[in-house]
């Protein structure tokens, strides 16, 4: 991963069939789509992808059916969401025995107003689980729905305690003067900003790139801000109206409407599918925003 900037990954949104189950073939088809439209990598399990809500044996029968659609391991990053060290030591290490090419580490989500001393630890016991294998860890710091800041200082002590291992930070904060204190004191990782708003700001900043729920829909417009570090009106008036409605729905709303497929605005409990009324606010401004800078 260190290679070459992160760039462009979709966080890929789940498909469920009618009955519940996760639609292994249908999710399967639409990462290869994402890759097909300038996604560098996929990223499977994650928040919009409905990740804590997978089972164990979801996660594995998911991610089999990627990497046997064709999907190359190279391509694939894994989100690893648990509140238990010992879950969180599997879930990594059947992606690494998978040969991901990265993880997006989500901290302990559960218990509220920790510290950075409790955080540290819990993060050291993953890392030191997972011994000579940890690579390429990307710590996630979404505190919307973790209720969990990972200050920039603490960053800064799990690179020093875990140089081998952490190669990077998913912003979703939607914090901007949080992402500028951690690219100033961190742009030598690939920093990957998650509020699609800031991205362009970000990569001028020195962001590697994104990953990106909106990446499921947009991809090419994406992959143009991150090439270019020009901002994008269009997609930041998108990302308001998404924020109006519960976000994994709304993204899976969005991905029915360029797909073709209703069987995508399914969403597994506590999520529920978009309202009717938010449907057709969402595929209103998905008709106005052209899926390609310059495209009509």
């Amino acid at each position: 991963m260190r290679s070459q900037p992160f760039g462009l990954s979709a966080a890929l949104t789940t498909a469920f069939a009618a009955d519940g189950s996760v639609d292994l073939s249908r999710t399967a088809r639409h990462a290869a789509r994402c890759l097909e439209r300038h996604c560098a990598s996929i990223t499977l399990f994650g928040t919009t992808g409905e990740g804590a809500s997978l089972s164990r044996r979801e996660r594995t029968a998911l991610l089999s059916a990627v990497l046997g659609s064709g999907i190359p391991a190279s391509r694939i990053v894994g989100a690893v969401m648990a509140a238990s060290a010992d879950d969180a030591v599997d879930q990594a290490g059947e992606l690494y025995r998978a040969g991901a090419k990265a993880i997006l580490l989500t901290p302990p989500f559960y218990f509220k107003g920790v510290s950075d001393e409790g955080l540290f630890s819990w993060f050291s016991t993953v890392l030191s689980r997972l011994g000579p294998a940890a690579r390429d860890v990307i710590l996630y710091n979404i505190p919307s729905v973790t209720a969990v800041e990972l200050s920039v200082d603490l960053i800064g002590r799990l690179r020093k305690a875990f140089p081998g291992a952490i190669a990077g930070v998913k912003d979703s904060s939607g914090n901007w003067a949080y992402a500028e204190k951690l690219l100033a004191a961190h742009r030598d990782i690939a920093i990957m900003i998650g509020d699609e708003r800031l991205l362009a700001a970000g990569v001028r900043l020195g962001a590697q790139g994104a990953i990106s729920g909106v990446a499921n829909i947009y991809s090419e417009r994406l992959s143009a801000m991150i090439a270019t570090g020009r901002d994008d009106t269009g997609i930041n008036a998108l990302v308001d109206t998404i924020l109006r409605f519960p976000v994994t729905p709304a993204v899976k709303t969005l991905v029915a409407c360029r797909s073709g497929e209703a069987e995508w605005n399914r969403a597994r409990a506590p999520l529920e599918a978009t309202p009717s009324a938010a449907v057709a606010e969402l595929e209103k401004a998905m008709r106005q925003l052209p899926i390609a800078p310059g495209s009509v």
